[in-house]
């Protein structure tokens, strides 16, 4: 209810609830008070097909008390819970504070299966049988929605397999990524590079980095308006981690195919492409398993000494 700037429809809501429980108790007292006008045979004088007459019994007690006890039992709920417009209930109950219970419960109880990882690396445990297999496990439940089962991902979706990696691919990137999220963004730099005929040249040019199919008078034309994408890509067209601009010379597009086309639709219309965070999800031992599962998929880049 906190998206409206008043408290009508709480109000509303609160109303309507509680006017439907008291009038359902009213009706129940007002039909166990009204006499029906009935026959000698205690019959209302209904017939239907020839032989079944309505008769003016009362309600069953039984019936009347479960009756009462629903209605009951709705005002308790009512007024332990969530159920009144903006009224919280006595227990402050929540959705998101029940997952979060179960989560931490969840959590305490998985807590001696990872403590038998915690002292070892990134690489190490990509090593690992066992926590490769609870890092399979993990993945597959969360991560294959995008990136495929094998990891391989798809269009939009980057390859975990290779070496192409936006935002790095040592442990300590790859961890940050998982935990803190993603958000890539190309934006549209048509009006930046010029006219269209500029646009398809930078695009040649930049086919041209690696050694894609281009056109290389066009790509010599648009080599001095790549000064606009460099600002980001770099003079060399390498990329740069830190903002999560992709390296243009390892011929991977991970939104479409190296072609001409492809490239100019990206310039002229721009891509935004968010990776969630699972910091909220994961606690930090699933995080670690499920990086050196990421990790030793083939394309991760070695740890520095340091690290």
């Amino acid at each position: 209810m906190s998206d409206f700037t008043s408290n009508f429809w709480s109000v509303f809501i609160t109303a309507i609830t509680l006017g439907g429980i008291v009038g359902c108790l009213l009706l129940l007292w007002f039909s166990g008070q009204t006499k029906a006008m009935t026959l000698n045979d205690n019959t209302t004088g209904h017939v239907w097909d020839e032989d079944l007459r309505e008769m003016n019994n009362p309600l069953p007690r039984w019936w009347v008390g479960l009756f009462i006890i629903t209605c009951l039992f709705g005002f308790a709920y009512l007024y332990l819970y969530p159920g009144l417009g903006s009224y919280e209930g006595s227990l402050k109950w929540t959705q998101v504070g029940q997952l979060d219970k179960e989560m931490a419960k969840g959590n305490e109880q998985v807590a001696p299966i990872y403590a038998a990882f915690a002292g070892k690396s990134v690489p190490e445990l990509a090593k690992d049988a066992p926590a490769m297999a609870i890092g399979d496990r993990l993945f597959m439940n969360n991560c294959a929605q995008c990136h495929g089962s094998d990891a391989r991902g798809g269009k939009g979706f980057p390859d975990l397999t290779d070496k192409q990696w936006n935002w790095g691919g040592t442990p300590a990137q790859i961890d940050e990524t998982i935990t803190k999220g993603r958000t890539g963004m190309m934006p549209p730099m048509a009006a930046a590079v010029g006219s269209p005929e500029d646009v398809r040249n930078v695009a040649n040019y930049v086919l041209s980095l690696s050694g894609a199919p281009h056109d290389s008078v066009r790509a010599n034309l648009g080599r001095a308006k790549f000064v606009v994408c460099a600002a980001c890509h770099g003079a060399d067209g390498k990329g740069n981690p830190a903002l999560g601009a992709p390296n243009l010379t390892s011929g991977v597009f991970m939104h479409g195919p190296a072609v001409e086309s492809h490239i100019v639709a990206m310039v002229t219309n721009g891509k935004t492409g968010v990776m969630p965070a699972w910091d909220k999800k994961f606690s930090p031992e699933q995080i670690k398993l499920l990086t050196a599962y990421v990790w030793g998929k083939g394309g991760g880049v070695a740890p520095s000494p340091a690290n």
